[in-house]
């Protein structure tokens, strides 16, 4: 039995099919998920929850050697982050973490696990970590659907490329494959749409619903009239706040939410129109859908007849004459899914072109930056109907699954016949054959499509037509005798019979261009924003401002001609190349049943994926072969350290003399290169960390060396200036002395002259003692004495510093010694940045921080971080309080600790959003900040704030300084009147959702701009009174955005109401009738 629970299973000595299928069921059994086939791992989906990633089996993971824990995906993670640095027995090269598998095998959650794990290795103090986490949830959200097989698959692929500059992330970049943009119009049976029309409509409060116009679920036809239990309902409300959190960490404006969760809005109104014909030509909308038709209109931001004129006709332009072709029933349907399936692919384009942007690396363009990509691309797939989509799917797993075999065995046998090892060629499943199939030119499947989409007669009939006499002879190929358009080809994971019907509409995907015009015209500009853009040779999105709309045009002509499966070819050609320029480690996922019952192994459908994937090839490669390979010259360069030697020649003595230093066995030596099993890396690895060990306890003892000789210097030079100045001193008061005597014996000799008496000395007048100055704690004419002020205690290490915080004051001679080069230039610089933080505070903090015209009790202002923490020294465990950093624009949060005082930084992102460093919810404002942690600890040790420090005096609290910067107290607020209420009455029908009239008239235009929108409402309610009260519920009442129609929207949703229950009364009617009752009867 111990022999089956290898955590290698290239160890075995006993190497067939059943004795691996019996190993992986064994270790399944006792949860043990993961194995190893030498450097590559298997993960088994346990369809249930496993404690094996937590926090303290994540700190084990790092820096960890492979054979000295348990298979891991942390494991992977590191490997992956210290070859990136050079640290495994490599150079530093980039790397690219490929992860395979069926659907529903577990590649998304295992994704997210090698992102949280690469964010730990690569920490670096910054909120960049926390954003490239949430990046993840939101574009799950949007790309993610309910299958068959998959409660949360991948409806689209994407490679994740992190950029790091030495050890520390710097940045992100998304790219996005094939989304499966026919779910958002049609769902097979037991499927859903994408996951955001569910969380959109559970977690969206019934005021935003009807800002945004959205009624209930079960009206919408691309929903297909079905919701969810009210368990599920409960969770997508719960992902919806996830999302919207997400979306506030990466850096998304509250107007682009607005307009996105609209157009989302509109897409689903869309669908609701219906058709019917009338005695002319034309088409009209069915009187049960007219209402959708003015909700959509106002939901995309434009006009209602060109919306329907969009839709039910065609204009072209012939020999200067425009003509208008009238759509019939199944056209006008075809252009609404359309322009229902172009919309959303667009928004989930802007999505991954913002989340870009807003990750891009803020460096110098000269600076190199490293990189590990991650895939996460969707899984091979096999339905019982087959569409476009699941051909794409599967070609896109065919060229990984070449890479792999690429990688493992055709360079790796072909360099061992090159540099004559002996070897016994290993027979592996070539899937080359089906690639040319899909991808030969010109008469490739993908070729063929696009020579078909090409001539606008043709049907999907000719198209499988064509492919059954062109590749009937094809071993791979198989001709289905069927009324259908149907064809099957044999795949590397097995056969799979494909349904033509829709091959070429969807590879053409075209839009109208009277849509494209009338949307780059709509008065929602994030729609405007996406029609407007051009799309890339990849089918990516590229936003475009609008002053180059005609070069838009240009653009959108030029790639439009561009088929969707040319792009998806393009695209897959460009991720092979970055790969193949990589290092790859390779994670394979495997179901363990196809129910996805936890606790259970379905031998046939494990057995199957071992074979299709190879993995009894792999095993037998990685125990017999040699997976690092490295030139005489990369060895030398790497490992001549072990020689102690320097100008070591680079060739092949040097290789073997370093060798024969070290007790490594089985390895072999080529013509131009060495030849390494996967676990001499580590071990040599190991004898390159001890060297580094020992490096750095030579430099440790020669800084120490150095700094003593230094220190002593210093201290020897600063005694030598003490003494000198006591010594001039001495002099100097010796000199006075003399001076004070000669001048007091000669008035004396004057005065003896004067009155010629005798010398007497002079009395002595009592010196007036000088006042000492009051404490600024207490107050004047108070009865206390006045106490000294209090000794500067020494700064123990319970005040640790913390990065990015306040400079502390540097008092000693010998602080001043070290640091009086320069020290006046930095002392400008230091009041430079204080005097910039107090502008910063001034224009964009102050109004969100007054709250009811003074600043919160836990508020203290620029106060230093020394005087935070003697403030603290008091107080209970739990108190806090929040002071402006005097060197950059953020907030500092100081936290009274059980043995310390604690400092969490508080940025403040892009998009206004407030964020403690480290954590992963981002706030509308520090209230909210507070409030929420009043509740919810401060993550690493989960502080909890409790009380809030007060102000050390009342008298001059620790705000002084900003004091001039609060609002002053409204005319209204002072005279006890507000305006008159016919008028604010009056006005209010002119005025948007969240504009308060009486408050916006009393302010001068730059308070306008700068006002908090939470205190004006609190404003607004104490002068409007009773007006305020009767509209509390107004949507908008908060000054959040709104979409651009929303008063459209609102007269739509109350139509479609009134639609529908004239509709239910007329039927009730009907229903209780007595013609009614005797048809039913008959």
């Amino acid at each position: 039995m111990e022999g089956l629970l290898q955590d290698d299973l290239a160890t075995l000595s006993d190497l067939d099919e059943k004795s691996l299928l019996e190993s992986l069921s064994q270790r399944f059994k006792q949860n043990q998920i993961y194995t190893y086939i030498g450097d590559i791992l298997v993960a088994i989906n346990p369809f249930k929850y496993l404690p094996l990633y937590e926090k303290a089996v994540s700190e084990r993971y790092k820096w960890h050697e492979k054979s000295s824990l348990p298979p891991h995906i942390f494991a992977v993670a590191d490997r992956a982050y210290q070859s990136m640095l050079g640290r495994l027995a490599m150079e530093p090269r980039n790397q690219c973490i490929v992860i395979s598998g069926e659907s529903g095998a577990g590649k998304t959650e295992s994704t997210k696990l090698l992102l949280r794990q690469i964010m730990e290795l690569s920490r670096a103090n910054s909120q960049l970590e926390q954003q490239i986490l949430q990046v993840n949830p939101l574009l799950e959200a949007f790309g993610n659907a309910q299958t068959v097989m998959n409660d949360n698959s991948s409806r689209f692929g994407k490679y994740i490329q992190l950029r790091f500059h030495n050890s520390a992330v710097k940045g992100a970049k998304i790219n996005e494959y094939l989304l499966e943009k026919s779910r958002v119009v049609h769902q097979d049976e037991g499927e859903r749409n994408f996951h955001i029309f569910y969380c959109m409509l559970a977690g969206i409060s019934p005021d935003d619903k009807e800002i945004y116009g959205l009624l209930n679920p079960t009206q919408y036809r691309y929903l297909n009239g079905r919701y969810g239990t009210d368990d599920m309902v409960h969770i997508w409300s719960e992902k919806y706040g996830e999302l919207c959190n997400a979306m506030d960490m990466v850096g998304f404006e509250e107007q682009e939410k607005v307009d996105m969760m609209t157009i989302l809005a509109g897409i689903l109104s869309l669908g609701n129109i219906m058709f019917e014909p009338t005695d002319s030509e034309m088409l009209r909308v069915t009187e049960k859908s007219s209402g959708w038709l003015k909700a959509t209109a106002g939901q995309f931001g434009v006009q209602e007849e060109e919306l329907l004129r969009s839709l039910t006709c065609t204009m072209s332009v012939t020999r200067g004459e425009a003509i208008r072709r009238f759509h019939n029933q199944q056209q006008a349907e075809d252009a609404r899914d359309s322009i229902a399936k172009v919309a959303y692919g667009r928004v989930f384009g802007w999505i991954v072109s913002k989340i870009n942007e807003l990750l891009t690396p803020d460096v110098d363009l000269d600076v190199e930056l490293s990189e590990i990509g991650i895939l996460d691309i969707f899984g091979f797939e096999n339905f019982a109907v087959n569409r476009y989509e699941q051909i794409c799917i599967n070609l896109a797993n065919e060229q990984l699954q070449y890479f792999f075999n690429h990688h493992i065995f055709l360079m790796e046998q072909k360099e061992y016949k090159e540099e004559g090892i002996e070897w016994e060629t290993i027979d592996f499943k070539d899937n080359k054959p089906i690639l040319d199939l899909f991808l030969t030119k010109p008469f490739g499947i993908f070729s063929l499509l696009d020579e078909q989409s090409a001539f606008p007669q043709a049907t999907d009939k000719n198209f499988v037509d064509k492919l059954n006499n062109k590749f009937k002879a094809n071993p791979h190929f198989e001709v289905v005798r069927s009324h259908n358009p149907l064809f099957t080809v044999i795949h590397y994971a097995g056969k799979v019979q494909y349904n033509g019907s829709g091959f070429l509409e969807k590879n053409r995907d075209t839009i109208p261009a009277s849509i494209r015009g009338l949307f780059i015209n709509s008065v929602t500009p994030l729609l405007s924003v996406l029609f407007t853009a051009t799309i890339s040779r990849t089918g990516t999105l590229m936003p475009r401002k609008a002053k180059l709309l005609q070069a838009a045009d240009d653009n959108f002509n030029s790639t439009r001609k561009q088929s969707v499966g040319a792009q998806f070819r393009h695209s897959l050609a460009v991720l092979m190349e970055k790969m193949f320029a990589a290092n790859p480690h390779f994670v394979r996922c495997l179901k363990a049943n196809g129910n996805k019952q936890p606790d259970h192994v379905d031998s046939k459908i494990v057995m199957d994926q071992l074979r299709y994937n190879g993995l009894l090839e792999t095993i037998h490669i990685r125990r017999d072969g040699f997976s690092w390979r490295p030139s005489f010259k990369e060895f030398a360069q790497r490992y001549s350290i072990l020689l102690l030697k320097t100008n070591l020649p680079l060739n092949k003595e040097s290789c073997m003399s370093i060798l024969n230093t070290t007790e490594l066995h089985g390895w072999k030596c080529g013509s131009s290169r060495l030849f390494f099993k996967y676990c001499h890396q580590e071990e040599l690895a190991r004898l390159l960390e001890r060297l580094g060990r020992a490096a750095l306890v030579l430099q440790k003892n020669y800084r120490v060396v150095r700094c003593r000789r230094r220190y002593l210097a210093l201290l020897a030079e600063v005694r030598r200036q003490r003494q000198a100045q006591q010594e001039r001193e001495e002099r100097e008061e010796e000199e006075r002395r003399q001076q004070l005597l000669n001048e007091e014996l000669k008035r004396r000799l004057d005065v003896e002259r004067e009155n010629k008496r005798p010398i007497s000395p002079p009395v002595p007048l009592p010196r007036m003692k000088k006042p000492q100055p009051r404490p600024r704690s207490i107050l004047p004419g108070s009865p206390k004495a006045a106490r000294l002020p209090p000794v500067p205690r020494p700064r123990s290490k319970q005040f640790e510093a913390m990065p990015f915080d306040n400079a502390l004051d540097m008092n000693s001679d010998l602080a001043h010694l070290v640091g009086q080069l320069g020290g006046e230039e930095r002392a400008k610089e230091r009041h430079k940045k204080k005097r910039n933080t107090i502008r910063w505070f001034k224009e964009t903090q102050a109004r969100k921080v007054v709250r009811n015209g003074a600043f919160p009790c836990w508020f203290h202002g620029m106060i230093t971080r020394r005087q935070a923490e003697d403030l603290m020294t008091d107080k209970p465990l739990g108190c806090f309080l929040i002071r402006v950093g005097q060197s950059r624009e953020g907030y500092t949060l100081t936290y009274r600790g059980k043995d310390r005082s604690r400092h969490y930084m508080i940025e403040m992102q892009t998009n206004g959003k407030y964020v403690i460093l480290g954590e992963d919810r981002a706030h509308p404002s520090l209230p909210d900040l507070v409030e929420y942690h009043t509740r919810v600890g401060i993550k690493p040790l989960m502080d909890v704030l409790t009380m809030p420090c007060g102000q050390r005096c009342d008298q001059e609290p620790d705000y002084e300084e900003l004091k001039n910067l609060m609002p002053a107290p409204s005319l209204a607020d002072e005279e006890g009147s507000g305006p008159d209420q016919v008028h604010l009455d009056f006005q209010r029908l002119f005025l948007a959702p969240g504009q308060n009239p009486s408050l916006e008239a009393q302010k001068p235009p730059v308070l306008r701009r700068i006002s908090d929108r939470r205190f004006q409402a609190e404003s607004g309610e104490r002068q409007n009174g009773p007006w305020n009260a009767d509209h509390e519920d107004e949507p908008g009442s908060k000054g959040r955005p709104f979409p651009r129609l929303y008063p459209s929207i609102r007269l739509a949703m109350r139509e479609i109401q009134q639609i529908q229950q004239h509709f239910s009364t007329n039927q009730d009617q009907y229903s209780s009738s007595p013609g009614a009752r005797k048809t039913a009867d008959s």
